[in-house]
């Protein structure tokens, strides 16, 4: 109780300031009036801001060809929206989790994890206009003004929230306002103005539910992480119900109209499936990089996950963890100065070293954070033109894991197996069948490197019994 009535005043302040600075402004899509803390100025600034944060973080696909393809379909859509004025980009973005978003003001990502699962440009447009339906409605600004109304004036999180909390798939502040899950209502709303936007387009909007159907299996595959864009909107089965309900209202015929299956797999074929190697791999404990050419050995027995901002061990208990991120090139030991500095944490003695021949520099530190007090040691290696960041943070003692943080930092080396160095990503690959067959004869003679299922899956039908025309473009991932 005390710690509330603590921030009571200052919750009450910032409402009260809130208040004074929002006003009414017209959804461009329903054309009523809403309160909004947030003018279309500060929306596209505040997209344009993140955009950049995004792109640095999880790496645009390296493909002028899949972008622009991308694009021209999704700018096609907007500028015929309710905001046509709005400075809209999309992006395809370098990951390979099934997901698509979009931040204020016009800016709209897709993964090529989820580019690899549909099979067609209409399945496309179905997604990317969901998305440009989030942004003309104003979704993210409307979330943003409920949220302040609730919270504005909340002191804002510590050195633990800033620095830690964005390594371990927390959403950092800032950010997390912009990725807030939206509301039902919210929800099928884009999902109705995507399939306007791509019927508008001339789209055969029954590929929607195809793609939800798609969505709805990456889900409840066995195994697989519940894909990014189904963990944040609704469930599929109730989305292709709603599709089908809207398609039984139309008076227009959909027969004749596009879904280029053909143009968007040429448009896909050859991009990179699944995790890249080149950007990092496990393997057991050891993280290796081969682009960077570098190794470091993770604790034995932790959980590990590569993420686009760093990579993180967390412990089988969750009172530890170690993160491994790049930096700017700079001296260690001014590297580590300057993150010692930050406001919350308490330094200890600064100790500079070498690390198998690469200049060093470590200390031990106290960070206060939310949740009381976490323990630490960081340390900063320069290597190969670069400085890497090596943190390991408890909430014990900082004597009961320190011997684990260190052999952790100690173990980062030159990566010299050529075998690793030169390791490649899968890829997709397009083959047009020369005659009729089943899923199971095209993968006998244009052999895949995944299970029967997953290719199934990517091609969008059941099982290996579906029968592909002769002519037909049919997906398979091969290794090179």
């Amino acid at each position: 109780m005390q710690h509330t009535h603590r921030y009571f005043p200052v919750v009450l302040t910032g409402i009260a300031l809130a208040a004074a600075i929002g006003s009414c402004a017209v959804n461009p899509v329903t054309g009523k009036k809403e309160l909004s803390f947030v003018s279309e100025s500060q929306e596209i600034e505040m997209g344009r801001s993140y955009s950049g944060q995004i792109a640095s973080e999880m790496g645009v696909y390296p493909d002028s060809g899949v972008q622009q393809y991308v694009s021209t379909i999704g700018r096609r859509m907007a500028l015929a929206s309710e905001r046509p004025k709005l400075p809209w980009t999309f992006h395809v973005m370098d990951d390979p989790q099934v997901n698509a978003f979009a931040l204020p003001g016009g800016y709209i990502f897709v993964t090529r994890g989820i580019l690899a699962h549909m099979n067609s440009e209409a399945e496309l447009a179905s997604v990317v206009g969901h998305e440009i339906g989030h942004v003309t409605a104003r979704h993210s600004v409307q979330q943003m003004t409920r949220t302040q109304l609730a919270q504005i004036g909340l002191v804002a999180g510590s050195i633990a929230s800033e620095t830690f909390a964005q390594y371990a798939g927390v959403a950092t502040q800032g950010l997390g306002v912009l990725f807030l899950k939206y509301g039902r209502d919210d929800e099928t709303q884009a999902d109705g103005l995507g399939f306007r936007y791509a019927l508008d387009d001339g789209y055969d909007v029954r590929e929607m539910v195809a793609m939800f159907q798609i969505l709805k299996r990456v889900g409840a595959r066995a195994g697989q992480r519940i894909p990014e864009w189904q963990s944040s909107h609704p469930d599929p089965g109730n989305r292709i119900e709603r599709t089908q309900q809207r398609l039984a209202k139309l008076t227009v015929p959909l027969d004749g109209r596009k879904v280029n299956r053909a143009g968007f797999l040429k448009a896909i074929d050859g991009m990179v499936y699944g995790d890249n190697p080149r950007q990092g791999y496990f393997n057991g404990a050891a993280f290796l990089h081969p682009d960077l050419a570098f190794r470091v050995d993770f604790p034995s027995g932790w959980r590990t996950a590569n993420q686009p901002a760093a990579v993180v061990g967390v412990s089988p208990n969750r009172d530890a963890q170690v993160m491994l991120g790049v930096q700017s090139p700079v001296d260690p030991e001014t590297a580590l100065r300057k993150f010692l500095a930050k406001e919350g944490i308490q330094p200890g003695q600064v100790r500079r070293t070498t690390i198998h021949g690469n200049q060093a520099a470590t200390a031990p530190f106290a960070a206060q954070g939310e949740g009381g007090v976490l323990n630490g040691r960081a340390t900063y290696v320069a290597y190969a033109g670069n400085t890497y960041q090596l943190l390991g943070v408890t909430t014990a003692a900082l004597t009961t894991w320190d011997a684990a943080f260190q052999s952790f930092t100690g173990s980062f080396r030159q990566l010299t197996d050529a075998k690793a160095l030169g390791v490649q990503p899968n890829r997709l690959a397009v083959a047009r069948v020369n005659r009729e067959m089943t899923l199971a004869q095209f993968n006998r003679q244009y052999p895949s490197v995944i299970p029967m299922d997953e290719l199934a899956l990517i091609n969008g039908v059941r099982d290996s019994t579906a029968v592909f025309p002769a002519g037909e473009s049919v997906k398979r991932v091969v290794a090179k």
